[in-house]
């Protein structure tokens, strides 16, 4: 199946639009995704479901377009770079249906919908978290290797974002700091780990399937590590200046569980100042690309300006 990148092609000519990319990218990872997953019909088929209805529950699909753009950027995209898309989008997913259990975040509502383990129970919730983590690594080896990065490559790269030094240590980290007192430096600490690594990681793979070179790699990882931390820092904002309906999800909830954030922290100002600047630099990592990287420069302006 050709990519709808490939059917619209790369140099039409038109401005870039990143609305239409977006539909695009995200279509084609929807249609991957349906394509690697177990039909909600396959035994067992109670957790064939709870993992579907978290995975397609409407998210964004930012990773997969940051993933995708990255690829492109590198001279590479369409078809050989989804396995590594929809890899981080199971990562994502797992890992938003267990920040949201009781024993977590305890929320109600994920874009707009009851959390998993409001409409499957606890247990299944779990599970079906831990079969999307493991789902993303059986989708990822079927990612065609280059010929500087082998299939050993591309596995670490994913468990070393998701492990417990990355993904993992921001969550642990998270939950103990909860009615403490952070420093900005400790606040850093964790969101470099619960949402920018997964972000770099995502960039990262997607220049890898494209047989990037060392200095673009280098690039894309700048990229990504300060749109991470970026993203973060406006999902603080967001929580304490948008509505329920409006996010998708309970807005006040760090606020409420005495979580530290940005805006707790340094204030509203300052915290969009320090979340520009972070934008600032990751626009500066894409000079190397010399102009092919319109897609990540656009995704990270969005990013920065979203209302949600």
């Amino acid at each position: 199946m050709a990519s709808r990148a490939q059917h619209r092609g790369k140099d039409s000519g038109s401005p870039f639009d990143l609305k239409v990319y977006l539909e695009e990218r995200t279509a084609d990872v929807n249609e991957a995704l349906d394509r690697f997953l177990p039909s909600a019909t396959h035994k067992p088929a109670t957790l064939h479901r709870a993992m579907r209805y978290s995975l397609f529950a409407g998210g964004k699909r930012m990773r997969p377009a940051l993933c995708m753009a990255a690829a492109e950027a590198c001279g590479g995209g369409g078809e050989a770079c989804l396995p590594a898309a929809c890899a981080v989008e199971c990562v994502h997913t797992y890992s938003l249906i267990h920040d949201d259990l009781p024993a977590m975040d305890n929320d109600d509502f994920r874009r707009g919908k009851l959390t998993n383990h409001k409409v499957f129970g606890e247990g299944i919730a779990v599970l079906a978290g831990d079969a999307l983590l493991t789902q993303a690594f059986e989708i990822l080896t079927t990612c065609p290797v280059s010929k500087r990065y082998g299939a050993q490559t591309l596995v670490l790269e994913l468990a070393r974002a998701s492990g417990s030094l990355q993904l993992i240590a921001g969550q642990v980290a998270d939950l103990e700091a909860e009615g403490k007192a952070l420093s900005t430096k400790e606040l850093r600490y964790i969101h470099e780990r619960k949402t920018s690594a997964l972000l770099c990681c995502s960039v990262r793979l997607g220049g890898m399937s494209a047989n990037c070179t060392p200095v673009q790699l280098e690039a894309l990882s700048r990229f990504g590590f300060n749109v991470g931390l970026a993203f973060q820092v406006i999902d603080d904002i967001l929580d304490v200046t948008q509505t329920s309906e409006l996010l998708g999800k309970t807005a006040g909830k760090d606020v409420a569980a005495q979580k530290a954030t940005y805006p707790a922290i340094v204030g509203l100002e300052k915290s969009r100042k320090i979340a520009r600047q972070l934008t600032e630099k990751a626009y500066a990592a894409l000079a190397v690309f010399d102009g092919r990287a319109t897609a990540l420069e656009a995704l990270a302006r969005y990013l920065l300006e979203r209302d949600r």
